[in-house]
């Protein structure tokens, strides 16, 4: 049988592998960076590791009087499994061209290399070296002058959607961990249907079928083929021997649910093991009745996007 078309593993509507190598995604469209019409937002990508070809996509909204502003900035990781997405995916870009004009911020997103090519923890590095460089202009210096003249350091966020959410997590336990530059402060971060996972089942899943619980595991090895299984940290941040999330960079925790969304419960076990462990600070959750997974990038024009929206600008002005 060809190789080229004999399937290794596929994970259906993300990512089919052959055994030949050969990788086919699905949900492939890119947009480039330019000034969107609708909201004045002006984007454009920038280079931030030649060596790796690691790259970010700025987002600056429309300036009264460019000269003084200072915003918030949010350093953004899409969603995708791991496997799919970038910075410069429609769902991403579009999402925070709004985000970014009716929150007036600064918006940085980390396009951080993808499994299979690029397995787990690779992601994680990446993610995290976004989120230095970033940091690394708070001193008034550094290359992007988006981030000299308009970033106020002492309001930083770090956000994520699906297994964005599972990267800002690891980025805010790592800067914890590492300790940050003098003038800067990570206010908060949101996480939106955030991927986490256990060994031992919760909630719903104790109701999926034994093949749909075994695909989970597979898709998690096969993301991270070194993982130590559903209760690395990386998976379960609550697992024994887990560095302990009183390390988290931040004191502001929003965790955003769908109803009808698989990862739901695990984002509702997030939010519980957080209030319940030793961080001091303070978690709030918010649930979206009757929407899907990753609605709010699909749907932008619906209700219920609208008021998740307000609830993540009102954490990101509080």
């Amino acid at each position: 049988m060809d190789p080229d078309k004999e399937i290794h593993f596929e994970f259906f509507p993300v990512i089919t592998v052959y055994k030949s190598g050969r990788v086919e995604r699905f949900h492939t469209q890119i947009v480039p960076a330019s000034t969107d019409p609708a909201t004045g937002v002006t984007s454009k990508d920038v280079v931030i590791d030649s060596s790796t070809g690691l790259w970010v996509r700025l987002y600056l909204p429309k300036l009264e009087n460019p000269s003084k502003e200072k915003l918030p900035v949010v350093i953004y990781y899409h969603g995708g499994a791991f496997m799919i997405g970038s910075a410069a995916d429609p769902f991403s870009h579009n999402y925070l061209n709004r985000l970014v004009a009716e929150a007036k911020i600064v918006a940085v997103s980390v396009n951080y290399r993808l499994a299979p090519e690029f397995p787990l923890p690779i992601g994680y590095e990446d993610s995290v070296a976004g989120f230095k460089w970033v940091i690394s202009h708070a001193n008034g210096s550094g290359p992007e002058p988006w981030l000299v003249d308009h970033a106020d350091f002492d309001r930083v966020f770090l956000a994520g959607c699906s297994a964005g959410g599972n990267m800002a997590h690891t980025v805010a336990l790592r800067a914890g961990l590492d300790k940050l530059e003098p003038g800067v402060v990570v206010k908060g971060m949101v996480i939106i249907h955030p991927y986490f996972s256990g060994e031992e089942r919760i909630a719903s899943e104790v109701r999926r079928s034994d093949a749909e619980w075994v695909k989970t595991k597979e898709v998690w090895h096969f993301v991270y083929p070194g993982t130590s299984g559903m209760d690395d940290p990386a998976s379960n941040p609550f697992s024994e021997g887990a560095p302990s999330v009183k390390n988290l960079v931040c004191k502001r925790v929003l965790v955003c649910v769908a109803e009808h969304d698989s990862l739901r419960d695990r984002g509702v076990w997030y939010y519980e093991n957080l209030k319940e462990s030793e961080w001091d600070g303070e978690a709030e959750l918010f649930e979206s009745a009757g929407e899907g997974h990753a609605f709010h990038v699909m749907k932008p024009t619906c209700e219920k996007t609208a008021e998740l929206m307000e609830q993540v600008i009102a954490f990101l002005k509080n």
